[in-house]
């Protein structure tokens, strides 16, 4: 009888360590006690806890978007080109009358001659700003527009040639052109136009999207600023549509936006949504809800590392706005009918962890089963030894 009661001793200590039992996450309470750590020191605060309420989602509204308008100002298309070096410009010269240094047949391989004008061939704008041109020397045009470089040619060659008249134009302009890259179907180095060109101009001439629309971030880069937007904003808002400038460098990335779906729901798993985003009340569709018989409604929670900016507006007061980004954790308790609107208000952002704690009850069913395939063999034992005696 001492071995049996033995046996049921080892049976209590096993269901009493409630540790070992499976589980697909922390409790609620583990969760808010988890916020703080105690430490021979004091206190360490590990992550801030915010409870979702009217006022957190207003604060949360404030957190500034990314915008193209916002972050380059200038809407307004660029002012007249001018060249540049590395451009590649070409110049023609006339004559009023033959005889002259560019009229009637010329011999010179470089030149392709005219009644009473000549072509001479494109040519890069040097690196100091220069271009050559016949009986007129070295001619500084980086800088200037073209008219500007056809008159000062045509002073260097009066009293040189007849009445001279230049036309000066640049055929390939490298230093006003934009660079496409990524997702773009034909990235390439596309030069602008002379009127402007805006950034989904730029996209279509370099052949369009090859991902969905929906996945597709655009990421401009101007001088040592860098601003990524989707691509759905654009298409909705055509005041982010901004012109480009010379040397922007336009990327295309394709970036499918998901969050995690944990714990007791109906589909723990890894869910998309569109770059225009969801809100917390459909991740939670998405991810078919709350499980009826292991979910805590209590203990919904949404993981998210956020800027100290947002940080200060939601607990000014918080010890870890000393870093620049700051794990929270936001709790919403869904047996509050109102929870049901600020669900709704709630914004997802991209790699979120949704996070639904078990109820207490699922842990007792738990201690309850696994007591029943413990003692179930033991009682049996007891039983065939009582009839055995």
């Amino acid at each position: 009888m001492v071995r049996f009661t033995a046996l049921f001793a080892l049976t209590a200590c096993l269901v009493g360590g409630c540790s070992v039992l499976p589980a697909s996450g922390p409790t609620a309470r583990a969760v808010e006690a988890g916020a703080e750590l105690s430490t021979p020191e004091g206190l360490l605060a590990r992550y801030e806890l915010v409870d979702v309420t009217p006022a957190v989602i207003e604060a949360l509204r404030g957190r500034p978007l990314d915008s193209l308008l916002a972050s380059f100002g200038d809407k307004r298309p660029s002012i007249e080109p001018v060249i540049g070096v590395g451009d590649y410009v070409s110049v023609s010269v006339w004559e009023a009358g033959s005889g002259g240094l560019f009229s009637g047949p010329l011999v010179a391989d470089r030149f392709s001659a005219g009644s009473k004008s000549a072509l001479i061939p494109e040519q890069a704008v040097g690196r100091d700003g220069a271009i050559s041109v016949p009986y007129a020397g070295r001619i500084h045009v980086a800088g200037r527009r073209t008219q500007d470089v056809q008159t000062l040619i045509e002073n260097e060659l009066a009293g040189k040639a007849i009445q001279p008249q230049v036309l000066v134009s640049v055929t390939k302009p490298i230093s006003q052109a934009v660079t496409v890259t990524g997702e773009a179907v034909a990235g390439a180095r596309l030069p602008l136009s002379t009127g402007g060109d805006r950034l989904l101009d730029v996209v279509a001439s370099a052949g369009g999207v090859r991902s969905p629309v929906s996945e597709t971030f655009v990421r401009l880069s101007r001088g040592d600023r860098t601003t990524t937007v989707p691509m759905t904003t654009l298409v909705a808002n055509p005041r982010e549509n901004i012109y480009l400038r010379p040397n922007d460098v336009l990327t295309l990335v394709r970036d499918p936006q998901t969050f995690l779906a944990v714990g007791a729901l109906g589909n723990a798993t890894e869910l998309p949504f569109s770059a225009e985003g969801i809100t917390l009340a459909q991740a939670l569709a998405k991810a078919r809800g709350l499980s009826d018989f292991q979910a805590d409604p209590a203990g919904t929670f949404v993981f998210r590392f956020e800027p100290a900016a947002v940080v200060r507006r939601l607990n000014p007061a918080s010890p870890l706005l000393t870093t620049p980004v700051v794990p929270v954790v936001y709790r919403i308790d869904m047996r509050d009918p109102n929870s049901l609107f600020t669900s709704q208000a709630f914004r997802m952002r991209n790699r979120d962890l949704v996070y639904v704690s078990n109820a207490p009850f699922t842990e007792v069913s738990k201690v309850v089963s696994v007591f029943s395939t413990v003692a179930g063999p033991v009682a049996s034992a007891a039983s065939v030894y009582a009839y055995s005696r």
